[in-house]
């Protein structure tokens, strides 16, 4: 086969096995599917896995093109690493991924896009959760699961529940014509509580256990090699994290002793909570500080200012289900049908209006949502993605039920999202003095994240000892540390792309030389893939005269 014959293949295989990812990558004809659950599916995924692993392995010869040749990359590491998950951490004896993929396989076809909702999609999905839960329930008796992903499967049960009940009755598509449930009632809310009753059942029948979410150091070291293409090995790169975390902490208190050496960094950065806007100027804030962001980044990067980004609060239907679910500001739109723009969620308030507002800080809404999610970051890393010479690097980055569809594309989707944060330290005034204390917290907290994802799962280190780490080193919000943790438990080698991302993205610029604008729009253009190889296609187009 060729290799875009290849890609035809693994994309098929892709969307029969993950058929939310294809609703989220905007692959059509699975729409109305679930994931094939149980025994008997798995023993079919890992064997279609090992045919067509052979097929892309027997491929003879290097293709000429950038593209071709980080497709054919792309489709053997990704085969390897679905392969040996589907083998050692299988995601169906994990229950949060049943609730993930219930929950977001209605979710995923109600979000807005340049398509309208297909109502006949979201009643056969509906209508298919009872299936697909018993046969998670089926699969899960008898393994002794984690308890915290029991809990973690739990709380998004509730939230999955919640959304059926009394999300979905306020959904503006609820009474289309075209939904009509065969008990007799109408709209989807006929469907949607039956299967709200499944999934109370599912909830109710799951057994915590004591089994330890630890992947173990060979399986992180196979995915920093197989999916990072990362050149350390656990320990070399736990080494350069602790290396890193004790410098940028030792940099933190010594910025913040010069700026105010009466205060502690914990004490001036929980000052900038003050530094928010008024609760009617929120969304407004959001807007103009993505303005002037793409403005900042003028001479260093070209933004997707041709591509919209337009600042919504977050749906009634959605609001009950989001807290517990990975239900995020931003999400890239299907990379087959983009659209013109995405829709960029701002959560609204809740009954603590002083709380809310220190959420919303200036200092806060600026990094995270205009920097990192949107403008330059996430934002135009996506708008960049879609017209790469490599079709699955178009997708890699796509945002599914719970995380990124390829784990390979995390440190340059990761890594050029923090890294862009720093970037605009480059435009004089961007950015406060009090600000950089912020910047200079967030990277050392990445590095901290790093080195707690490689002692967890190589053993070093205890889930409890993680938190203990995350609350008391690493200054981590006491109500997200048990989430994060549980979540990194679940993905291993997933934290640790933030930093070490950002950091290869930042040597190979030293390396390279080339003008900023010129080096980025070049590392953007090859799509979402692993930021060494992306540096590896780069050097490659080095002649003696430069760049080409």
């Amino acid at each position: 086969m060729s290799v875009g014959e290849l890609v035809d293949a693994y994309l098929a295989l892709h969307a029969r096995f993950r058929p939310v990812d294809a609703t989220f990558m905007g692959l059509g004809g699975y729409d109305a599917q679930l994931p094939p659950a149980g025994a008997e599916a798995l023993e079919q995924e890992r064997r279609e896995l090992r045919e067509l692993l052979a097929e892309v392995e027997g491929y003879g010869g290097e293709p000429e093109g950038a593209g071709e040749r980080l497709d054919l990359f792309l489709l053997g590491s990704q085969l390897r690493v679905w392969q040996r998950e589907a083998a050692e951490r299988p995601r169906q004896h994990n229950p949060a991924w049943y609730t993930g993929e219930a929950a977001f396989g209605i979710v995923s076809l109600l979000l807005p896009n340049e398509r309208p909702t297909d109502p006949a999609a979201v009643l056969a999905r509906l209508e298919a959760l009872p299936g697909f839960l018993a046969a998670g329930t089926a699969t899960l008796e008898g393994l002794n699961l984690p308890a915290d992903w029991v809990e973690r499967a739990r709380k998004e049960a509730d939230a999955l529940t919640a959304l059926l009940l009394r999300g979905l009755p306020q959904h503006p598509d609820l009474q289309h014509p075209n939904l009509q449930h065969p008990d007799g009632q109408d709209g989807w809310q006929g469907a949607a509580t039956i299967a709200a009753k499944a999934v109370q059942a599912f909830a109710g029948a799951l057994m915590p256990g004591t089994a330890d979410p630890a992947s173990g150091e060979a399986y992180l070291a196979f995915l920093m090699k197989e999916a990072h293409h990362l050149p350390y090995s656990p320990a070399e790169a736990e080494h350069l994290a602790e290396a890193g975390f004790e410098e940028l902490r030792a940099e933190l208190e010594e910025l913040a002793r010069r700026l105010d050496p009466h205060r502690s960094w914990r004490e001036q950065l929980a000052a900038l909570e003050t530094q928010h806007p008024a609760l009617a100027e929120v969304q407004a804030t959001y807007e103009a500080w993505n303005d002037r962001a793409l403005k900042a980044a003028e001479g260093l990067v070209t933004p997707a200012s041709e591509y919209g980004l337009s600042f919504e609060y977050l749906p009634a239907w959605a609001r009950e289900a989001a807290g517990a679910l990975y239900f995020l500001f931003y999400r890239s739109p299907p990379a087959g049908h983009p659209g013109q723009g995405s829709v960029y969620w701002i959560f609204p308030p809740g009954a603590d209006e002083t709380a809310y507002l220190k959420s919303q800080n200036t200092p806060f809404i600026k990094a995270v949502h205009a920097v990192h999610h949107g403008s330059v970051g996430h934002h135009t890393q996506n708008a960049r993605a879609r017209g790469a010479e490599s079709r699955l690097a178009r997708i890699a980055a796509t945002d599914c039920a719970s995380g990124i569809a390829f784990l390979g594309a995390g440190t340059l989707v990761e890594g050029w999202a923090c890294y862009a944060e720093d970037l605009l330290l480059e435009t004089p005034g961007f950015y406060t003095e009090h600000e950089e204390l912020l910047l200079k917290q967030f990277e050392m907290r990445n590095a901290a994240c790093c080195l707690a994802d490689i002692r967890l799962h190589t053993g070093r280190w205890t889930l409890e000892e993680m938190r203990a780490f995350y609350r008391d080193e690493v200054g981590f919000a006491p109500g997200r540390v048990w989430a994060e943790t549980t979540r990194n438990s679940i993905y291993p080698a997933t934290r640790l792309m933030y930093w070490l991302g950002t950091r290869t993205i930042r040597e190979l610029r030293a390396e390279l030389k080339m003008p900023p604008q010129a080096f980025h729009d070049r590392l953007l253009s090859y799509g979402s893939a692993p930021v060494a190889w992306i540096a590896a296609e780069m050097r490659r187009s080095l002649t003696p005269q430069g760049v080409s």
